[in-house]
């Protein structure tokens, strides 16, 4: 560490859980986040700002201004601009330290660049909405034996585990066996409860701490534990979950999330919206722009990433890469419909 490093970080060098050699450490590890909404942009804040060395972030979604409630790295010109959550949280956490390689990636998290996108990092981090891509990640990270963090939260509860392949519990044993933890509601989510920006906070920061321990070095300091809590009780809860003997990933090592035996999650959290999946398709924004323009299309707003216009009762907005979100419907047959009006078949 230079005399500027000891400095930013003299107060964390000072914590005897880390120490200089932990911090240096840290300097020199990687993390990958997948999702960055409430509970990523706080754990991605905490530990940019606690200075480990790369930050990936992997996001498919954009900034609304329904998000600046609780997702913490975003401000109102970000949902005027609709700019990408991975493009806005890289410029944030690049002005609030500098020395961090951080990477934002606009995109969606498939079984087929799985492997692409967070393979080579010493720990994945879980700040998605669905269960879908949850266990896609468990898959990937049971099979490449690294270490991840899964969490989670809606209304005023929120709950948090430390996942190390072959030491503990995978997230596949806890909710596909036979005693399956129930983990939230399956009728729950935050556009259905709403949620908290407290209780994301709590349990972001609960991951965040659980990532230091492992990129510092000290896997010694974990609880081993699913902690859960309600900020609006008032209660905490934490038990040692025990692994299926049969559980399908981490026992039988059968990848289905990982091999695509899985549909990807089509609805986005929060809004009544259904994203369509167009693989191995590029998009060119500005010939996009001005077709629609010559078509008389109302609202049409477009900047590097995407292109977002109004087909009223209908909005749509198209990325880069050949994704689209259709927002005012959660029926998959009208959002396909309209993507193939507007896109071609």
């Amino acid at each position: 560490m230079n005399h500027q490093q000891l400095e930013k970080y003299s107060r964390q060098i000072l914590f005897s859980g880390i120490g200089k050699i932990g911090q240096e450490k840290l300097l020199a590890s990687s993390a990958v986040l997948v999702g960055c909404g409430a509970l990523g942009t706080v754990a991605a804040n905490l530990l940019v700002r606690s200075g480990l060395g790369r930050l990936r972030i992997i996001d498919r979604d954009f900034v609304e201004p329904s998000n600046l409630q609780r997702q913490t790295l975003f401000e109102e010109s970000d949902a005027s601009e609709s700019l990408p959550k991975a493009i806005a949280a890289e410029r944030r956490l690049h002005a609030i330290n500098s020395d961090v390689r951080v990477e934002g990636i606009p995109t969606d998290l498939t079984s087929k660049n799985t492997s692409d996108l967070v393979g080579g990092f010493s720990l994945i981090l879980d700040g998605t909405d669905n269960f879908e891509t949850r266990l896609l990640l468990n898959d990937a990270a049971v099979a490449s034996g690294v270490s991840w963090i899964y969490a989670a939260a809606v209304g005023s509860y929120g709950l948090t585990m430390t996942i190390r392949p072959g030491e503990t519990p995978c997230l596949a044993c806890i909710v596909e066996g036979p005693d399956g933890v129930a983990m939230l509601a399956a009728e729950d989510s935050c556009d259905t409860a709403g949620v908290l920006n407290a209780a994301v906070g709590v349990i972001a920061s609960i991951e965040a701490a659980e990532a230091l321990k492992i990129l510092a070095g000290k896997p010694e300091a974990l609880h081993g534990r699913l902690i859960s809590c309600d900020v609006w009780t008032g209660r905490f809860q934490s038990i040692r979950p025990q692994r299926n003997p049969d559980c399908r990933a981490c026992v039988r090592r059968d990848f289905t999330y990982l091999k695509g035996g899985a549909q990807p999650h089509i609805t986005i959290c929060g809004r009544d919206s259904v994203q369509i999946h167009e693989r191995n398709r590029k998009i060119d924004l500005a010939e996009l722009s001005h077709r629609l323009t010559a078509a008389s299309v109302a609202e049409i707003r477009s900047n590097d990433f995407l292109v977002r216009f109004r087909i009223p009762p209908y909005e749509m907005i198209v990325f880069a890469d050949g994704r689209a979100i259709v927002k005012g419907t959660k029926d998959s047959s009208v959002a396909r419909s309209l993507y193939a009006r507007y896109m071609g078949a």
